[in-house]
């Protein structure tokens, strides 16, 4: 599964009459009985009780809009007499029979169904129940288009959601087979984790699966556009909306070539050939994540079927997580983890296949420059949170379903990759690979451990791997590593100071004035240098920044010939996973010369080194904003622009610049802005022209030229308004109280989409009247009806700092209101009221201390603790970074 950081939609309501508590569902609709999560411990005493050999269920998709049916016959074997239970949430449970004998529906515990007295041998267990379909993207989701009225469903099982859709012993080591059958309306098309083949009248069944954990089951059904095609022998295909056809369409050949590159190169690189009968990929409505990798059915959220135009980085986004999700068809479907605490497995080896396969296999030879701008900043960010933890947390530290949901974060996913490829760097590729498909071939259908992973990588190589995870894998923090140049006789010699512990191998860049070019450096050498673990380990404090060892040390590391450089960078090549600084000299030539820096990963590290010195305290923003000012204007690579404006948007000037402060940052970035529109002029990068326009959108403080924009159609120059800038422009002349509600409305007629239905709600919400603030208020915590995506657009227009005065009083009403929903609405949506509607503008001591009594004195769901965590300590670090 992909988590997309740049837009993660929340989660909708249940449906029904009443709304319940996020751990309450209903037995019956307006019935409610408690929910238990799975704990590690039962789903060990289950799965040494049980095992599990077919699923045969049975979906009825005809029964109207509120629920469907689902019957399910299990055939598992008890290996000694004993208890255990079935899960499933159902708005009513029919029957339930065991081997023939009926048990009383009324025995439904939460969403449990106790089977006791079970003896040794075979057993058949049968459900039958109606479900009902969600609207926040978590079991069976129901969208209805408003562009043309067609209905669509998909499921999203992960973790725990299975249950919403069929009766399952709902752990990822009772593995099974599933054999699903699916009535649908009759202009309909079923897909399925198999090949699935039309019966008539509506009927479909979907080939067997292979032995597949419950979470990966998927099915998707509606009036789907597709594209068919073969390649290896296996149908693949491409699917979306209706609405959606002619941008699919336009991009086919694009993302079935990308497919077809990255399946190839796992053949070359895997020794197991892909395992199941198909390769399908439905980009579907409102889905919650970037993509979750459904066996033989990967979903994706349709955002990537791209309705407007978009940058070659942001198609090479699309591509990385086509290749992360077919990895996974081998790492976390072909062999899977046992239990949640070892997630991270699946998704850090995805992450880190997924952008070194699209360098090999594709056009998108440059990938690392972007994990290293675009993901790379969310793990160290993690990492640096009280809410941290090891990239192979200890399992006592995932007791159970609720708190390994908490794990996908920037460590699992940006770190993890990152200590992957610090592991390939150190072991070697080849003997990597061989560890890989050792742990393949022992392990393929069934489960795994670290452990497992650990010593199948061991068996490959005389180095010390299990040494390694323990230093890298079992700590947590960020090393930090500073360069320390001296020069004596005709010679320099550099030493390493480190704050941390953990070994890495490294290259260091060494640059030297161009002689033609005062502005430009050229690389003199670049050599690898080995840091050793340090012997002596103290671990940080919780709200440390420090590294996986609190010490510092200096590390003698190698005497070099020649004059002392220009510039110094460690970790040149971006191989290890620390934060880096330069030495005093190296950081005024930086600043000085970055974009004359030769290779752009090299840039991309320096970058990186100035946004981390800025977060912590160490550069001024303004002087990082003038360092964009000066240099982006000359920067090449498209992946960096749109990194280091971003930083400079989200973080600097919305909320690192004091309001004082703030409109001289706006108007440095639209002087930036400026000067890329003009760069541009003659075509050559329409990407980088395009990204100039967003971020002259955002930060303009006066309406008059992007209105001229908005009445025009389209900027001097190039490009036309498509739908995503109209609404853009909207949103912030609504923002500078330059447009109305008539205006509103007239766009949505423009463009009735559901993206137009979200463009509108973030223009009504960001509207600066009081009316309008409350009426979005009302709408995100009070009604209940906005699906997941409209919850997020909503959240996302509301709090603008341009608008501080105006909303200050929502403030305090926030954390209670955030509770309240979270409470009724459950994890989904607890997660998009953290992340996208928390008073990310409120700057101040006063909403710190609002939110840590909360945080100390308030009981909530873990989903919406932990944003709240994260966001108060984000918080925190802002108003150090304005007191620095």
């Amino acid at each position: 599964m992909v988590r997309v950081r740049h837009r993660t939609a929340g989660a909708g309501p249940e449906q029904g009459p009443a709304q319940h508590c996020p751990l309450c569902r209903p037995r019956a609709i307006g019935q409610h009985v408690p929910m238990s999560v799975l704990t590690r411990d039962e789903a060990q005493t289950r799965a040494q009780l049980i095992d599990v050999h077919r699923y045969t269920i049975d979906l009825d998709l005809t029964r109207g809009e509120e629920t469907f049916d689902s019957r399910t016959v299990i055939h598992f074997t008890a290996h000694t007499a004993g208890d255990t239970f079935v899960e499933i949430k159902p708005a009513t449970l029919r029957t339930v029979t065991l081997d023939g004998q009926p048990l009383a529906p009324g025995t439904l515990d939460g969403n449990r169904v106790p089977l006791t007295g079970l003896t040794p041998g075979d057993h058949e267990l049968r459900v039958d129940a109606a479900m009902r379909y969600s609207r926040t993207g978590e079991g069976m989701h129901r969208f209805t288009d408003p562009t043309d009225g067609e209905t669509y469903v998909y499921t999203q099982l992960f973790m725990d959601d299975v249950q919403r859709v069929f009766a399952a012993f709902d752990q990822p080591d009772l593995k099974a087979v599933f054999a699903l059958t699916v009535t649908a309306p009759g202009n309909w098309t079923v897909l399925g984790n198999g090949i699935a083949e039309h019966q008539g009248a509506g009927r479909w069944t979907v080939a067997p699966t292979p032995p597949i954990s419950t979470y990966l089951v998927a099915v998707a059904a509606g009036p789907w556009h597709s594209v068919r095609t073969h390649h290896a022998g296996l149908p693949f295909g491409l699917h979306c909306r209706r609405s959606l056809a002619p941008y699919l369409s336009a991009d086919a050949e694009e993302i079935l070539d990308i497919t077809r590159a990255c399946y190839d190169r796992y053949h070359e690189k895997f020794e197991e050939p892909y395992p199941f009968d198909s390769y399908d990929q439905a980009f579907v409505p409102e889905f919650n994540a970037g993509a979750m990798e459904n066996p033989g059915l990967v979903t994706f959220r349709d955002e990537f079927v791209y309705r407007s135009a978009v940058t070659d980085t942001e198609r090479q986004t699309r591509a990385m997580v086509i290749a992360h999700e077919m990895a996974h068809m081998w790492f976390g479907d072909l062999v899977t983890l046992q239990w949640w605490d070892d997630i991270w497995l699946n998704e850090s080896f995805a992450e880190y296949m997924g952008y070194q396969t699209l360098t090999e296999a594709t056009r998108f030879t440059d990938t690392w420059t972007d994990f290293a701008v675009a993901r790379k900043g969310w793990g160290y960010d993690a990492d640096q949170r009280p809410s941290t933890h090891p990239v192979a947390p200890d399992p006592d530290a995932v007791p159970d379903t609720a708190s390994a949901l908490l794990n996908f974060d920037g460590i699992s996913y940006a770190k993890g990759a990152s200590a992957l490829r610090q592991l390939v760097a150190w072991l070697g590729e080849k003997d990597f690979l061989t560890g890989i498909n050792t742990h393949f071939a022992r392990h393929k259908f069934a489960n795994a451990t670290l452990a497992d992973f650990i010593d199948n990588l061991a068996s490959a190589t005389d180095r010390d791997v299990h040494a390694w995870a323990g230093a890298w894998l079992r700590t947590t923090g960020v090393d930090t590593l500073t360069p320390q140049p001296a020069e004596a006789e005709g010679h320099w010699h550099l030493t390493v100071g480190r704050n941390g512990s953990r070994p890495h191998r490294i290259a260091v860049g060494v640059y030297d004035h161009d002689l033609v070019d005062s502005r430009s450096l050229v690389l003199r050498e670049r050599f690898e240098i080995d840091l050793p673990q340090a012997q002596v380990r103290t671990q940080p404090d919780s709200d440390s920044d420090s590294g996986s060892g609190s010490e510092s040390e200096s590390e003698s590391v190698t005497v070099r010939a020649g004059r002392r450089p220009a510039l110094v960078v460690l970790n040149d090549g971006d191989l290890t996973y620390a934060k880096i600084r330069l030495d005093k000299e190296s950081e005024e030539r930086a600043l000085r010369t970055l974009s004359g820096i030769p290779d752009p990963l090299t840039r991309a590290v320096v970058w990186n080194c100035l946004r981390d010195m800025v977060r912590d305290g160490e550069l001024e923003p303004v002087a990082y904003l003038e360092t964009a000012r000066a240099h982006l204007p000359d920067e090449t690579d498209l992946a960096i622009v749109q990194g280091v404006l971003a930083f400079a948007a989200t973080h600097i000037t919305d909320r690192y610049l004091s309001p004082a402060e703030r409109p001289t940052g706006l108007a440095t970035l639209t002087s930036l802005c400026r000067d890329l529109i003009r760069r541009t002029e003659d075509g050559s990068s329409p990407g980088l022209r395009l990204t100039a326009v967003r971020h002259f959108i955002d930060a303009a403080t006066q309406p008059d030229g992007i209105q001229d924009w908005l009445h025009s159609g389209g900027v001097p120059g190039g490009p036309e308004l498509d739908p995503a800038l109209r609404w853009r422009i909207l949103r912030r002349l609504a923002v500078l109280g330059a447009t109305d509600e008539t205006a509103i409305a007239a766009e949505l007629g423009r463009d009735p989409s559901a993206t137009g239905q979200e463009g509108a709600a973030r223009c009504r919400a960001a509207l600066p009247a009081p009316e309008a603030k409350a009426a979005a208020w009302s709408r995100m915590f009070e009604d209940d009806t906005l699906s997941n995506y409209l919850f997020t657009a909503t959240a996302q227009g509301f709090w603008q700092p341009e608008q501080a005065t105006l909303v200050r009083d929502y403030v305090p009403r926030y954390y209670r209101d955030a509770k309240a929903v979270a409470d009724r609405r459950g994890p989904a949506i607890a997660e998009a009221a953290g992340r996208h509607a928390f008073p990310h503008f409120a700057v101040d001591t006063d909403s710190l201390r609002l939110g840590e009594d909360f945080l100390r004195d308030t009981e909530m769901i873990p989903a919406l603790r932990r944003k709240l965590v994260d966001q108060l300590d984000d918080l925190r670090r802002a108003i150090a970074v304005r007191e620095s």
